[in-house]
């Protein structure tokens, strides 16, 4: 099975400055997963469009596009601000 794009908007990788070495290194690891094995705590969410991804106290949105396998990450926030 060949493995979903991942694609990151501008915020997203705003986002990841922010992030810690081994946090990074977590978030981008549980997308690898993601991506290659469709394995990850994924949860569509309520009363928007898309889906998050749980890496710890972080939180991964994305967008999901069947027809082109394309995971496109819009935002990676900490859980006390992303909802």
């Amino acid at each position: 099975m060949t493995p979903w794009k991942v694609e990151w908007t501008g915020a997203a990788q705003k986002d990841l400055l922010t992030l810690d070495a081994s946090t990074l290194a977590r978030v981008r690891a549980a997308l690898c997963r993601l991506a290659e094995t469709g394995e990850g705590d994924v949860k569509k969410l309520h009363g928007l469009p898309g889906y998050r991804l749980r890496v710890g106290s972080w939180r991964v949105f994305f967008l999901r596009d069947s027809s082109l396998r394309t995971l496109r990450i819009f935002r990676v926030k900490p859980r006390k601000d992303a909802y």
